[in-house]
């Protein structure tokens, strides 16, 4: 965001190459802390012809009456920057040198007029600078008052002694928090962690005031940034002449900015009530009642009324922005107010050790400064434990002491010193104050060291894989890369993420499960959902006519987790594109998933199948418009998880289909079965189903398939299920989803289909393919639960001997262990004196066997062989064992 603008250069170059006018140096210049300079390379593009006066814009010439001196020079540079950016850009764009060195020497949009030139006024029109200007100082006092609105409400937290339960705001990637009222929780728990004062007391009033700040400070920190990137933006592009109408451009960019300017008034109006009821909050825990009373009546909601509702009621934009501005300064007089009750609170409670800085933490060790109500010396043993405060508050906190005090003690409290600590406050808050941008970067030091979490964690819906784990996987996609390379498969690796729009329309209503990503310089991107979708960009971005490849990669999807479900896991795919004879690729594919499933042992498995055009077909049959083909076939595949109740409920209710005609749907979906017995009763004489042309044409296809999986042994694993329906829109024949039967409750394991269509999407080239993607997740989960239940000991390494050292000679394990590695025996090395750990290690790490050397064995010019399970030793050569090694590993 923008920077304090009292750290602005004195002179700021415009039109330079990669410079760029920042909010900051517009509030700079408004108040007259900085000047302009132009860029020689600027200059060279400026015209030097003279004059031809044009009449001032209509907008520009009626808000520049309403400015004020400040106003009008944020104005002029805006302006000044804008011509000197279109100039340059523009060959053709004629601004000329004497209207920019008026503006440069004067910032006075007044003493540049009239323009000279019909460009400098199109400039003028199409830029808005009055409005740009506002946006800017808007923009400029608000970006910092974000952090500070969170330090203050931390502070206040401390004083009124709330609960920080208010801030466990849990974060989550599933698109169902919001991302800045969580991240404002974490900042705040941050700010105070390891205080002793929050949670002790407070009451429904505490906890019902700080459970709003992360809500309201996070609507703040959005509509903040979301007007700084317009802001930005505005400031820096040039202007684009003779594509449109300049008025109606500068007039759509001033509407623009007062859509985000109210935005921003209304998220300053709740902050400002919220922020005056904490006040209110802190004031209440004062012992003394005068001072209690005058600080809860200090300031009042009262202040607010009618505000807002001037703010929005202008229709003139400068009108509008100039009050959103007043009310942004008036809020921070309200922050400042807050911050000066807090610390007035904290200062006189005598039970709260007060931060000190290093110098005075000595003077204080032996006794402790008096404050409003004579404390006891802090060596007294009587005196009770003092309670801290968080460390990052007691940091904000010395921060604003030292700035309201200038560094003094702090005397006993009265509301006259409180309002000058809030005069003194708001002073500092104003980014002409260069202890503003110290204090921003201070909070924002203290958020980011994050004391809160001393061990970071992983996000929902992913996983870590231990040792053990990985062996497991590795055994696993071993297996399946040499099925896959068994069928004649090649390897394909495509991006983690594609451009949006490649994914988009692809999955239906599971769409919505795409994980987007922050746009990073004008291409829209996406996370793969899955890796169907990117291989049939690949086929046709590349012209391929036919392919028969295997991938295995990660795919990311933001669904809620649970058991078996991840938001991040592997997909093994084997996909087959191109045109063959009918169900040629469809049989080998299943065939795979049969010989993929029956390799990795992992138990009893159905493969559930059925044919897109014979679900078409039904819901023809049934009457369902063929519209809401794909939204029924959404609901029907809820069917594994749900009951035909649940699931009619949702197709009467919310996909306006009949109850009768739901109910039929309900009749059809329960047939199921051995494949060829199903198939027989639906082409039996008076079926609906050969009435119907596409359940025809997909029962013939599946006769031929079913018969070529008889043949191959693989159909005793496959049941014929109508109500299959896999509600991805790219399905358009054959469909299989294959269920593990064992104990482990992990759902579906493996899923795939044919979809003749989909690299069409992309070329317009229709290219038939068909594929199976293995969960392989889920199928780790079983292969996990099969170890513990054999109790079997997982090898997490394939090392055959350790080289054992008695000793710490490197030189000597380092000569050992190398003969080892040439020869090819995987081996390890370790360095210790005692024999015990050198024999443990290898039994933790099931290694078979061991080389010892210890003083007498490199006396004798020999070395130890020790079978590790059978606990039996040789003694051999030095010269001869690695020899010796590989006749004993041949024989394992």
């Amino acid at each position: 965001m923008a920077s304090s603008a009292a750290a602005a250069a004195a002179t700021v170059m415009l039109g330079g190459k990669g410079s760029a006018l920042s909010p900051a140096a517009v509030y700079a210049f408004s108040l007259g802390l900085a000047a302009p300079g132009i860029d020689p390379s600027a200059h060279k593009s400026l015209s030097t012809r003279a004059p031809s006066p044009q009449e001032t814009p209509a907008r520009l010439a009626a808000a520049l009456a309403a400015l004020a001196p400040a106003e009008s020079r944020a104005a002029a540079a805006v302006l000044l920057n804008k011509l000197v950016l279109t100039s340059s850009d523009s060959a053709s764009a004629l601004v000329t040198a004497a209207t920019v060195a008026r503006l440069a020497d004067s910032l006075d949009l007044a003493a540049a007029l009239p323009l000279a030139s019909r460009d400098e006024a199109a400039v003028a029109a199409a830029t808005a600078p009055v409005a740009v200007a506002l946006a800017a100082l808007i923009d400029c006092c608000a970006a910092p008052l974000a952090r500070v609105a969170d330090a203050v409400a931390a502070l206040s937290c401390e004083a009124a002694r709330g609960d920080a339960a208010a801030f466990d705001v849990p974060a989550s990637g599933d698109g169902l928090c919001a991302k800045d009222e969580a991240d404002v929780a974490a900042d705040i728990k941050v700010l105070v962690f390891g205080s002793k004062l929050v949670g002790a007391a407070g009451g429904v009033p505490a906890a019902a005031t700080f459970a709003k700040v992360p809500a309201l400070n996070g609507i703040f920190r959005q509509a903040v940034r979301a007007l700084h990137v317009l802001v930005r933006i505005e400031l820096n592009a040039p202007v684009k002449l003779g594509k449109r109408d300049a008025g109606e451009t500068g007039e759509g960019k001033e509407e623009a900015l007062v859509v985000l300017a109210t935005q921003l008034a209304r998220a300053v109006q709740a902050l400002s009530k919220l922020s005056i009821a904490r006040a209110r909050l802190c004031a209440e825990s004062i012992a003394d009642a005068e001072l209690r009373e005058k600080l809860t009546g200090g300031v009042s909601v009262d202040d607010l009324k009618g505000m807002l509702d001037n703010v929005l009621i202008d229709s003139d934009a400068v009108s509008v922005l100039k009050g959103v501005y007043n009310h942004l300064l008036k809020f921070r007089d309200f922050l400042a107010w807050e911050a000066a009750v807090a610390m007035a609170v904290i200062e006189a409670d005598s039970s709260i050790e007060k931060p000190q800085a290093a110098v005075e933490n000595e003077a204080a060790s032996v006794t402790e400064k008096p404050l409003a109500g004579g404390d006891k010396a802090k060596g007294d043993k009587k005196s009770k434990k003092k309670k801290t405060l968080g460390k990052g508050t007691s940091a904000v906190l010395m921060l604003l002491r030292d700035h309201v005090t200038n560094g003094s003690t702090v005397a006993a409290m009265n509301s006259a010193s409180v309002a000058e600590w809030a005069t003194s406050l708001s002073l500092l808050f104003d980014p002409k104050c260069p202890g503003l941008e110290s204090l921003v970067e201070k909070v924002k030091e203290i958020v980011e060291s994050n004391e809160v979490r001393r061990l970071p964690k992983i996000p929902k819906g992913t996983r870590d894989f231990g040792k053990e784990q990985m062996a497991i996987r590795e055994r696993a996609f071993s297996i399946i890369t040499s099925v896959f390379k068994m069928h004649g498969a090649t390897a394909l690796d495509t991006p983690v993420f594609e451009l949006r729009e490649t994914l988009m329309g692809k999955y239906g209503e599971d769409s919505k499960l795409i994980y987007d990503l922050a746009d990073q310089g004008g291409e829209l991107c996406s996370l793969r959902y899955d890796l169907t979708v990117p291989f049939a960009r690949y086929v046709a971005m590349n012209s391929i006519s036919a392919l028969k490849r295997y991938q295995i990669a990660k795919v990311y999807r933001r669904d809620n987790p649970s058991k078996g479900r991840y938001r991040e896991f592997y997909q093994c795919d084997f996909d087959i594109a191109g045109v063959y004879e009918p169900m040629e690729p469809d049989f080998e594919v299943i065939k795979v998933l049969t010989e993929l499933l029956n390799q990795l042992d992992i138990g009893t498995y159905e493969i559930k199948l059925n044919h897109r055009k014979l679900l078409d077909g039904m819901l023809e049959i049934c009457g369902v418009p063929p519209q809401k083909f794909r939204t029924v076939c959404s609901s029907i595949d809820k069917l594994d998880k749900q009951t035909f109740e649940q699931v009619k409920k949702e197709l009467v209710d919310e996909k306006g289909i009949s109850n009768e005609t739901a109910d039929e749907i309900g009749n059809l979906v329960k047939t199921r079965g051995p494949p060829l017995e199903v198939l027989m009763e639906l082409r039996k004489e008076g079926s609906k189903f050969m009435n119907n042309v596409g359940s025809v044409a997909a029962l013939n296809e599946l006769e031929i398939l079913f018969k070529a999986l008889d043949k191959a042994n693989a159909i005793s694993k496959i049941t014929f299920d109508l109500s299959l329906a896999r509600g991805l829109d790219y399905y358009t024949g054959v469909i299989y989803e294959a269920v593990f039967k064992g104990a482990a409750q992990v759902g579906s394991i493996a899923a795939g289909g044919r979809y003749d269509n989909l690299v069409g999407m992309f070329s317009g080239k229709q290219i038939p393919a068909v594929g199976v993607s293995l969960g392989i997740e889920r199928v780790f989960a079983i292969m996990e639960q099969q170890e513990k239940e054999r109790n079997e000991k997982i090898r997490p390494t394939e090392t055959e001997v350790l080289v054992s050292i008695l000793g710490k000679d490197l030189t000597l394990a380092a000569e050992l262990v190398s003969e080892l590695w040439n020869a090819g025996i995987k081996a390890e090395f370790k360095l210790t004196t005692r024999v015990a750990n050198h024999i443990k290690y290898a039994l933790q790490s099931s290694i078979p066997w061991m080389v010892l050397v210890g003083e007498s064995e490199l006396q004798k010019g020999t070395v130890k062989l020790k079978d590790v399970e059978a606990n039996q030793e040789e003694e051999v050569d030095r010269k001869d064992f690695v020899r010796e090694l590989k006749k004993r590993l041949s024989k394992s």
